[in-house]
């Protein structure tokens, strides 16, 4: 037996047997992903009112959250370029800046106007925010 064939064996065990081994020693039970039906799923249900209730309050406690708080969920997006804090990186600093400079920055890369070196980095990312977006990321990166 050569190396490839040792090799081409040894992993087709690994690849077959990790995943069949994996499934038996966890305690998934195939009910569904939560692994809560029956008595548990309406105990769930009767706890919190169900799925429905449950993505009411959501909505709900999004309709209430003010802009800034809107804005932070948003500019998870900006941090690899803009850096945590607006400090800049890849991108510029954007700490510092006004909400009506950031917004208008902002609308601008939304319609595809060049607003610096780094323009076309930016258009694609904010042709995806409606005008309230563009307002909550601003309110947002003026905290910082």
């Amino acid at each position: 037996m050569n190396g490839t064939n040792f090799a081409l064996i040894l992993f087709t065990c690994f690849a077959f047997g990790l995943p069949l081994w994996a499934m038996q020693a966890n305690d998934y039970d195939g009910r569904d992903i939560n692994g809560c039906s029956g008595e548990c799923y309406e105990q769930w249900k009767e706890e919190t009112g169900g799925v429905v209730a449950v993505s009411a309050a959501k909505a709900a406690a999004k309709a209430a959250a003010p802009p800034a708080e809107l804005g932070k969920m948003a500019y998870i997006g900006c941090v690899a370029c803009h850096g945590a804090a607006g400090e800049g990186g890849v991108g510029p600093k954007l700490a510092g800046q006004t909400m009506e400079a950031i917004a208008d920055k902002l609308t601008r890369y939304k319609n595809g106007e060049t607003v610096g070196s780094q323009s076309a980095l930016m258009w694609s990312q904010a042709s995806q925010l409606g005008s309230d977006d563009i307002e909550n990321l601003a309110a947002y990166i003026v905290t910082l």
